[in-house]
């Protein structure tokens, strides 16, 4: 058995991937490295980018980063301390069996992947943490719903519902489309959201919602004073009676937040088929954006594009939807230019440009858990938990912020000797997200919490 690291003589912080979402983190770790003597190293494939975002700081350090070089990853891995893997997720794995190689913890604030969950026993064997969904959605999540869930059952509660939802969206000043979304984060992730049947618990009854209706089944609901927004359920609900231990919970259900009228636009898009990422279009170096609408209609109905679209889908001409699909730009005779694309891929380009946040655009994250509860006295309770951060700029976005900073947090409270666990985890204990929860107040990320009277 390898000897377990101590913690107490680490300062080396090895970042991997420098992109939008890592650059609050970066910016923390650079702050605190004199205070620590921390010594913090960027990689990243452009190298650039990396130097852009350490700067001029004494205490950082940049360098090209390939993830397909076996021997860069066990060279940078082995010189570190703790590696925070910021890469796309199908690297993480290739990053934490270098860890557990060369007794190294790592820090990621993406989902736990089977391949990861697998070095469960040899992580905890060598004394290794590795620390997943430590950022917001997974992450704030996690932390803050178990926060009120363990309340509750300290106080002889039991809880009956739980549901939970969240959304990268633009603040309302900088809300200038009838659409009401800008692109936030991955905007290959917007375009194909949903594709895999969506899954919760209802009434102690499991509900499924297929692609196709997907869009048709969303709910609405309002977040503090920032009004109405809808809600469409995520992927897997189920899985999360485990996370947060309510074996016997009977309705359970994780959703992705919209502002109202999205729903039923995006709609149009699954229902023809131009999200579909699983084949080529045909001659697509010649096709305008009219004539990719125009493939996925049939022959019949009316004469225009518009017509016979608003004909198939059973759509007022004039409405709404018409009025969202027409700005965007999808019925021009602007050429897609592209030499080769799956339907999604057409669909990402356009929204690409339209969806595009301004140079003063800032955007927002909206996150609210509802508890139904029975409390010790027998009485029916809600309590509702409410986040809204907003971003301070095109760099430091809400989603930068809310993503890296609780990873940067997890660090210096691993560094510093305050989070002590081993293994995979996530953080849904208390002697993660007590800590984290707390100093995320000091960057405004704090939940307001509403009991709501049941009739």
């Amino acid at each position: 058995m390898c000897n377990n690291p101590k913690i107490v003589h680490m300062n080396k912080i090895t970042i991997l991937g420098a992109g939008l979402s890592a650059s609050s983190l970066i910016q923390y770790l650079l702050d605190h490295a004199g205070e620590h003597q921390w010594k913090v190293r960027l990689g990243d494939k452009d190298l650039a980018t990396a130097q852009r975002k350490i700067g001029d700081s004494q205490h950082g350090e940049a360098f090209a980063f390939d993830v397909f070089s076996e021997q860069q990853v066990i060279e940078e891995v082995a010189n570190s301390t703790v590696v925070i893997s910021m890469l796309p997720a199908r690297f993480h794995p290739v990053v934490a069996k270098a860890c557990i190689a060369h007794n190294k913890h790592m820090i990621t604030a993406s989902y736990v992947s089977p391949e990861v969950k697998e070095l469960e026993k040899q992580a905890q064997e060598r004394g290794i943490l590795l620390l997943n969904e430590i950022g917001v959605d997974p992450g704030i999540d996690h932390m803050s719903a178990m926060q009120v869930i363990d309340k509750i059952k300290a106080e002889g509660g039991k809880l009956e519902a739980f549901y939970s939802s969240t959304g990268g969206l633009i603040a309302p000043e900088y809300d200038t489309n009838p659409w009401h979304y800008k692109f936030t984060w991955n905007p290959r992730n917007v375009v194909v959201a949903g594709q895999s049947t969506a899954r919760y618990l209802e009434n102690g009854r499991v509900k499924y919602i297929p692609y196709h209706q997907l869009f048709r089944r969303y709910q609405s609901l309002s977040v503090l004073d920032m009004g109405g927004f809808e809600m469409y359920p995520n992927r897997d609900s189920l899985g999360y009676k485990e996370t947060y231990d309510l074996p016997e919970i009977p309705t359970i259900l994780r959703g992705t937040l919209r502002r109202p009228g999205y729903c039923d636009a995006w709609n149009v898009f699954v229902q023809l088929g131009a999200t579909d990422d699983t084949y080529q279009v045909n001659q697509v170096t010649d096709m305008t954006y009219r004539g990719f609408m125009e493939s996925f209609l049939p022959a019949t109905g009316g004469t225009t594009t518009e017509e016979k679209l608003a004909d198939y889908l059973n759509l007022p001409p004039n409405g709404e939807v018409m009025q969202k699909l027409t700005w965007l730009g999808i019925f021009n005779e602007t050429p897609i230019g592209m030499k080769e694309a799956t339907p999604a891929q057409v669909l990402q380009k356009l929204l690409e440009e339209k969806w595009a946040l301004g140079d003063e655009d800032k955007d927002m994250i909206v996150m609210q858990h509802q508890f139904d509860y029975i409390n010790k006295a027998g009485e029916r309770k809600r309590k509702l938990s409410s986040l809204v951060v907003r971003g301070r700029d095109k760099v430091h976005t809400a989603m930068s912020i809310t993503v890296g900073i609780p990873v940067a947090i997890a660090t210096k409270l691993l560094l510093t000797g305050v989070i002590k666990a081993t293994g995979v985890v996530i953080p849904t204990k208390p002697d993660i997200y007590e800590p984290v929860l707390e100093e995320l107040k000091d960057y405004g990320i704090e939940f307001i919490e509403q009991d709501v009277a049941l009739d």
